[in-house]
């Protein structure tokens, strides 16, 4: 299956793992993403009751490769405490620390062709 690591989830400390629960008290926020997403060959910001999340994780599971996942389950529910916008962008798809983008990308990509050749440059597909 894939990692999941909880982005500021109630059961991971402010600090979190590596720094990973909530980038409040200092730096970035884009700065922690791009960090994040450099970390894996693949990662995928998600929340865990979206479907379009679900199947780009089952899309990458399925090609054999082992993305880490962070799911964003704390931020979407402030996000609608406060009247933002919804979960609409979600999944983000990182390949080799950069960005591929939602899901139109990511499935505009695996179409065309070019998802498997990026999957093994960052060294997350072997084929």
């Amino acid at each position: 299956m894939y990692q999941t690591e909880s982005w500021g989830s109630p059961y991971v400390p402010a600090s979190g793992r590596n720094g990973v629960g909530s980038y409040a008290g200092g730096g970035d926020p884009f700065e922690r993403i791009e960090q994040l997403a450099a970390e894996s060959a693949v990662v995928i910001f998600s929340i865990s009751s979206c479907c379009m999340c679900h199947a780009i994780k089952r899309l990458f599971c399925g090609m054999g490769v082992n993305p880490t996942v962070y799911e964003l389950e704390m931020e979407m529910a402030l996000m609608r405490l406060i009247g933002a916008s919804s979960a609409a962008a979600l999944p983000v798809v990182f390949v080799g620390g950069k960005l591929v983008g939602a899901m139109d990308r990511v499935m505009a990509s695996h179409i065309n062709g070019t998802l498997v050749p990026l999957l093994k440059d960052a060294g997350a597909l072997w084929l």
